[in-house]
Parts: structure tokens; sequence; C-alpha cells
């Protein structure tokens, strides 16, 4: 799968409606085929930053930018932003979260 975590920092006055501002985006995404999760979650350290969790068949990720709503998203999101995202992304075997081994319960 490929797998990519994303940083966003959102423009100060925008931070709270962040999820609805990228709603249309994240739920036209987690619609394609080939999309394994999309998640947003926002840091605890840093209130008008949101981490996009997100992973992709290996076969998905192609389609995803150059859809029509990821092309949208390019041209609605960057206002909102104070800076241009920051990404890390890797191809990794598996298509689904493993358990964390170290900190098992039951």
């Amino acid at each position: 799968m490929i797998f990519i975590t994303a940083k966003f920092k959102v423009r100060p006055e925008h931070a709270e409606a962040w999820p609805e501002i990228s709603r249309s985006f994240t739920e036209a995404t987690r619609a394609e085929p080939g999309n394994l999760w999309f998640d947003w979650s926002r840091s605890l350290d840093d209130p008008n930053e949101y981490v996009l969790v997100e992973a992709f068949q290996d076969d998905a990720a192609e389609a995803h930018v150059t859809s029509d709503h990821f092309k949208q998203a390019q041209a609605d999101l960057p206002p909102y932003l104070v800076e241009t995202p920051r990404i890390v992304n890797f191809q990794v075997d598996g298509t689904d979260w493993s358990e964390l081994g170290e900190m098992k319960v039951g």
C-alpha cells in the first residue's frame, strides 16, 4: 500500500472550520476505489495544524492525484493554509494497520 501522512498548517481564523472546509475533498477521496483510509486529526501541540493520514492500494494513488476532486482541492484549499503542506509518503507491505504489540491490551 501507499501510506501518506501530511501536515496542514491552517490559518488561525479558519482552524475551527477546517473539517467543514475540507469535507467535500475528504468524502470524495474516501469514496475512491482503492482508498484504504483518509483520516484527519488535529495536533495537540498546535491547534492550527491538522494531520492527514491516508493510504491507498498500490495502484490507486495515481487515480487519486489525477481525480477531479483532487484538482478542485488544489484550487480551493491553499487559500486557507499558512504554508505548503508537508508530506511523508512510503510504499509499505500490507493493506491495514498492524497491532502495536508493545502495548497489547488484554
